[in-house]
């Protein structure tokens, strides 16, 4: 398995001429952001476990790739995701300084290593980089659950004594609101550890509530009450098979973008139920309806036009903050002036600048976005440096009559498999080019 340099990914051009209704029906893929907890809970196993509907994107091989460095056997085929833990004796318990650089979940990764082993060294997490990102949380859970964590420029190492990781309290609290990643984090050092943990205000994301899931069917005890989540720890947990769920923030980027120009689409691979209440709430107030289809799937009917709306991202079932470019970006579309507040981050406005230069009356104060509408976007030519910005300015483009390039595709990549395959398929008129040609 190979991975493809960030350089050469980062070459390739995207060129969109807009101003095409988007319609017809497909796929959405495996939830990216799932995925990548999955992949990290896998290495917890003693046998070999298979994650079926696996999302064909950049993270994956890499993903696999630092599994591999472990010792696991892994091997990547088609939307399955086959992994063979090593034995806890023979795990290397060096997350790859480079490879771990490259994804969001690095330090998740190295606490199934640390819960294994009592030992783990990790570079500094990547992934998109729209704000400052803090690990601080992971890193106390790691120091809850008996490690000693020392961090220096290089990376971070964590340590435990000789009887590995022990059973902790740790809370997920953060100025805005619950950590989801540390919350992972968290689970997987409680589910080797002797005794039951107990996290407290913890995320109710997906990505957690899949993972705890995943755990649960391998043996591990783990529930939730009103003082946290509770996760009994297991000496031996089973392999098996494990369905990754449909890709919410893919769907919503789908409807965004057919409701951006006009059109309605059907979208395979998940119900309504899949949609946090905030999205759906967003969506019905900007006019657009969603449909359980009979034969599967979910439907959708936009407004024409579409309205201004206040809202704000937040925790689960709040309004997906990785929904929130995509949101603006539909909304320069919209009669009257939108609000589009951000409570996760402490910001969230990489992709403002970009779709200012398609011509839309946009702005960012503190957290908070604003836009007035609708606005005829113009052709552009312009970049981003994290997925959902640069989601955001395909967005635009696609709305824009004319022809616009954008570049950043490695980001691109980077969460959605077949994007631009599936905006085709829906009548898109999208190429992409070598810009050495």
């Amino acid at each position: 398995m190979t991975i493809t340099p960030t350089a050469a990914l980062e070459e390739v051009v995207v060129t969109v001429t807009g101003g095409r209704p988007l319609s017809g029906r497909i796929p959405v893929q495996g939830s990216k952001n799932i995925a990548l907890h999955l992949y990290a809970a896998a290495l917890l196993a003693d046998a070999p476990v298979v994650l079926t509907a696996a999302p064909d994107i950049l993270d994956t091989p890499v993903c696999a790739q630092i599994l591999a460095h472990t010792g696991a056997h892994v091997a990547v085929d088609g939307g399955r995701f086959t992994v063979t833990p090593a034995p806890a004796a023979a795990i290397c318990p060096i997350i790859h300084p480079e490879l771990g650089r490259r994804v969001r979940t690095t330090v998740v990764l190295a606490a199934a290593v640390l819960a294994r082993t009592g030992r783990a060294d990790f570079p500094y997490p990547g992934g998109d980089a729209f704000c400052p990102r803090l690990i601080d949380r992971h890193l106390e859970a790691m120091q809850a659950a008996g490690a000693e964590v020392i961090a220096d420029a290089t990376g971070i190492r964590a340590r435990c004594g000789p009887r590995g990781v022990r059973a902790f309290t740790a809370d997920m609290a953060t100025p805005y609101g619950p950590s989801l990643g540390a919350t992972v984090t968290a689970m997987l050092l409680a589910a080797r550890a002797p005794g039951t943990s107990l996290i407290t205000h913890p995320s109710i994301e997906p990505e957690v509530t899949t993972t705890a899931q995943f755990l649960a069917e391998r043996g591990v005890g783990i529930h939730f009450d009103d003082h946290g989540l509770h996760v009994s720890g297991s000496r031996d947990l089973a392999g098996g098979a494990f369905t990754v769920p449909g890709d919410r923030i893919e769907a919503a980027t789908m409807i965004m973008a057919a409701a951006a120009t006009g059109g309605s689409i059907h979208l395979d691979g998940l119900t309504t139920a899949a949609f946090p209440d905030g999205l759906t709430t967003a969506l019905s107030a900007a006019g657009i309806s969603l449909t359980d289809d009979a034969s599967g799937g979910v439907r959708t009917e936009p407004a024409s036009p579409l309205q201004g709306i206040e809202a704000a991202t937040g925790p689960h079932p709040a309004l997906p903050t990785d929904t929130a470019p995509q949101l603006a970006a539909m909304l320069t579309q919209a009669r009257g002036s939108s609000l589009i507040a951000e409570r996760v981050y402490p910001r969230r406005d990489t992709h403002v600048e970009g779709l200012r230069a398609f011509g839309a009356d946009i702005s960012s104060t503190g957290s908070v976005v604003g836009l007035r509408g609708p606005t005829r976007l113009r052709p552009a030519t312009v970049a981003a440096a994290d997925i959902r910005a640069v989601t955001a300015l395909l967005i635009a483009a696609l709305t824009a009559e004319g022809t616009s390039t954008i570049r950043g595709v490695y980001h691109l990549r980077r969460g959605y498999g077949h994007l631009l395959a599936n905006l085709a398929t829906l009548g898109a008129d999208i190429t992409t080019t070598s810009e050495d040609s």
